[in-house]
């Protein structure tokens, strides 16, 4: 994206963003976890039902039992433990072959070494962005807790979780002038190409004797 020339001058201005102190990744796959779905689509599926697929619904995980210890050997770092809770939605055909779904969860527990800012005013926090995606599985039982009916299956599940230590600030940075938007470039479809590059009559040939018509 182009911005506005201003001759290399610079300015300084002051903005609101979410600075990231430090982050990692961790990829596992999960073997023969236990996923309950609820709120399905249609209700009242006939069991036994077959699993589809699985994937997660969103980029964000919840962040659960969190505990973080500073390490005496390195202060500046600490040790990180949490459980990565990731929402999934499960398909599935029922015994009368109709596709349903239903919304779950899958945990992924992490014990990591992470950068910690210095204690301030503003506190840090601990976040997660996830995916997951479950290619196979096996519809187990069903059960009723509480009133509420769960479909349980047991699947193989791959699992992305980026954890991130992260804090609300205002951060002066050097600007060279707004951004230059440039217009939208509107989609046709070309149902006349090749047809308006046609000369307007067919090529002709002239006669040697620099006479008239043919």
């Amino acid at each position: 994206m182009p911005v506005n020339n201003m001759d290399g001058c610079t300015e300084k201005i002051c903005i609101q963003g979410k600075k990231v102190f430090d982050a990692c990744m961790k990829q596992t796959t999960l073997q023969q976890v236990a996923i309950s779905i609820s709120d399905v689509t249609p209700t009242g599926p006939v069991v036994p039902l077959r699993f589809v697929s699985a994937k997660s619904t969103t980029t964000v995980g919840m962040v659960e039992n969190l505990v973080v210890e500073r390490l005496p050997e390195r202060p500046k770092y600490g040790r990180v433990q949490a459980d990565i809770v990731v929402p999934v939605e499960v398909t599935y055909l029922d015994a009368e072959n109709n596709e349903g779904s239903g919304t779950g969860t899958v945990t992924v527990p992490v014990d990591v070494v992470m950068f910690l800012p210095e204690p301030s005013i503003i506190p840090y926090r601990i976040e997660a962005s996830v995916s997951a995606v479950s290619p196979e599985g096996n519809y187990s039982q069903t059960t009723v807790i509480d009133g509420v009916t769960y479909y349980i299956f047991i699947v193989n599940c791959c699992v992305t979780a980026i954890l991130k230590v992260t804090m609300d600030v205002e951060l002066i940075v050097p600007t060279y002038g707004y951004a230059m938007i440039p217009p939208c470039q509107e989609y046709t479809e070309e149902v006349c190409s090749g047809y308006f590059e046609l000369p307007l009559y067919p090529g002709s040939c002239r006669t040697t004797n620099g006479g008239g018509t043919n």
